[in-house]
């Protein structure tokens, strides 16, 4: 799924957050939304996952204008196609780590709905084989962002917005984080992360400079 902003701004109480951004996200590819902190790495960023409205400008899902979509159409997107990893994690630590992958259980039980095959393969591709039933209060940080991308993995969303992935992890955790993004964008997702880390820009194809000076900003190919 293709992902394009053209000219989009933000205002956030008077204040320019984001001005003039455009790019250009593919299938098959990573793109980091790089930048100082408070540079609106994130506000574009959810600007391109239809979290949040743009002031100005234009985004594009698959060459289809979304300024005038209705919440239901909004809804549908989020629900079919994407997938978002944040910084909190985004994790229901009172349910267990099948309902966090599956977000789906019975009416009338707390048993976890959910294609057995797809979520033992959305473990097992994040390292937490064996822990569907673990609450997910009992995982550590690094377990959590996996879970996260599991979850992505189950739904096989075609775009993942992802905030900071790295920003609280150890090297070991950073690493196997960044490879499972890798892995996606291989399998043909559109993945979209803002980040500061080294490693995972290093790791993205395309960087696109969020600046806070509002000067053209232009996209680089990684090295």
């Amino acid at each position: 799924m293709k992902i394009d902003a053209v000219n989009v701004g933000v205002r956030i109480d008077g204040r320019q957050i984001v001005a003039d951004e455009s790019l250009s996200c593919a299938p098959g590819t990573m793109t980091a939304l790089v930048g100082p902190s408070g540079c609106g790495k994130t506000t574009l960023l959810h600007c391109l996952g239809l979290l949040h409205h743009p002031d100005s400008g234009q985004v594009f899902v698959d060459g289809t204008s979304t300024g005038s979509w209705k919440a239901k159409h909004i809804r549908r997107f989020w629900a079919r196609s994407a997938a978002f990893v944040i910084q909190d994690y985004g994790i229901v630590d009172d349910e267990s780590v099948a309902y966090n992958v599956a977000m789906s259980a019975g009416v009338f039980s707390n048993r976890v709905q959910a294609d057995q095959r797809r979520l033992s393969a959305a473990l097992d591709r994040t390292g937490l084989a064996g822990r569907g039933d673990d609450r997910a209060s009992h995982l550590s940080g690094g377990e959590k962002q996996r879970l996260a991308i599991a979850r992505a993995i189950y739904k096989d969303a075609a775009v993942i917005f992802v905030d900071e992935p790295t920003a609280s992890l150890d090297s070991v955790n950073r690493s196997l984080v960044v490879e499972l993004f890798l892995d996606r964008a291989e399998a043909g997702c559109t993945v979209i992360v803002a980040t500061h880390d080294d490693e995972m820009m290093r790791a993205c194809g395309t960087l696109h400079a969020v600046n806070t000076a509002h000067s053209p900003t232009t996209d680089v190919m990684a090295d």
